[in-house]
Parts: structure tokens; sequence; C-alpha cells
């Protein structure tokens, strides 16, 4: 009986871990109705809270100061995961459909999510400002301008900075600044000299000696050997 009502405690056990487990796993995710609506005071909505206070301030009075001067709205989100059937660029797309339903509203916008598990970065513009930014332009600054800083150590501030700088220049029709430049700083050496370092060294001479005492040594001892 004892076994009995052991085996029975431990499978009610198992069957509760699961249980919470299963439940617990997506209730992490962000759902898309827990991101607030768009707002002109705030540009940037931290979810995943990873940019700091100073600047997501700072962000946010450089996204403004474009609005004002240029009819450009651009928003950043940051969520903690996605769901399981969920991508960044569908999470992107469905976010922004939310935000801006009509074509009318949503085509001066353009919307920079990062989801802080996984890293991975979109971006959705309206239909006026693709003749500003070329969708080429747009996904460069999505998979390239946002992702340098993080592969170098998650520096996400740095990061979304970034992306305001060269997004801030594009929507203004300043020139295109471009994605950071990665600089290599591997050097690769060869292990083999060249024949100036070889021809400057002294390896020759030690070869003939070695080469000499090699033949003569062997012969030397042989005959003091036969004596």
């Amino acid at each position: 009986m004892k076994k009995l009502l052991r085996s029975f405690c431990r499978g009610w056990l198992l069957a509760l871990v699961l249980c919470t487990s299963f439940w617990a796993a997506p209730a992490f995710a962000t759902s898309l109705y827990e991101v607030p609506s768009a707002s002109s005071d705030t540009r940037v909505v931290d979810l995943g809270e990873i940019i700091s206070r100073f600047n997501e301030g700072k962000l946010n009075e450089t996204l403004t100061d474009l609005a004002n001067k240029t009819g450009q709205e651009v928003h950043f989100v940051t969520i903690r995961r996605l769901d399981y059937d969920e991508t960044i660029d569908t999470f992107a797309n469905k976010l922004f459909q939310q935000w801006f339903p009509t074509p009318e509203s949503g085509a001066n916008q353009t919307l920079v999510i990062l989801d802080s598990v996984t890293n991975n970065s979109a971006i959705v513009t309206g239909e006026k400002v693709k003749p500003v930014m070329s969708d080429e332009i747009a996904k460069s600054v999505a998979q390239e301008t946002m992702q340098v800083p993080l592969q170098k150590g998650d520096r996400y501030n740095q990061a979304f900075l970034d992306v305001s700088d060269r997004l801030v220049a594009v929507l203004s029709g300043e020139p295109d600044p471009g994605p950071p430049v990665v600089v290599d700083n591997v050097k690769t050496e060869g292990t083999f000299a060249s024949p100036e370092e070889t021809a400057q060294s002294n390896a020759i001479p030690w070869v003939i000696g070695l080469l000499i005492a090699a033949t003569v040594i062997p012969m030397v001892t042989y005959y003091w050997y036969v004596r």
C-alpha cells in the first residue's frame, strides 16, 4: 500500500511539473496585445528591458525631432521572446497592422523590432517611406546596422543608437551613411620565412656546420673505437 501511495505521489508530482513547464513557457513570450499602442510621446517601447533610461529618453527625443521636421514616424520595440509559432518578421508585420490598420495611417511609419532572446530584428515601412528609404536600405538597417553591435557582446544601446542615426540621416534626405564597417583585427602570419629573411639570417652556416659535424663525428668515434 505504501509503495502504491509513493508511486501515485511521484506520478502526480511529475504531472504537475510537466503541466507547469508547459503552461509557463509560453507565458514568458510577448503577446501582440501586450505591446502598448503607438504614441507620438513614446516612440520606444522597451518590453525587453534592454535599453537604458538615459538612451531611451535620447532616442525618443531624436525620433520626435525627426517626425516634426520630416513627417516620418519611427518606432522602436523590444520584446522578451517570441511565441513558438511566431517569427520576428511575422510579429513585426502583425504589430504594424495592429498599430496602423489602414494604408493612410501607416504610410509614413517605420517600425523596428528586436527580440532580446534570439537578437533577431525586423523592420516594416509604410508606402511613403519607400521612396525615401528603399527596401534594400531598410533590410540593411535591421540586419547589419542593428546586428553588428549585438555580435560584439549584446551592445543593445549602441545598436539602437546606430540604427537611429542611420534612419534619421536617410529619412531626412541625406546620403545613406551605410552599415558599420566591420574591421577584421585577426592577423594571419605565415610560419615560413621569406627569401629575404632567410638570406639575412645565419641559418646557412649553421646548417653546413651541423652537416659536417654529423659526418665527421661518427667517423672519429669509429676510428677511436677501433684503435
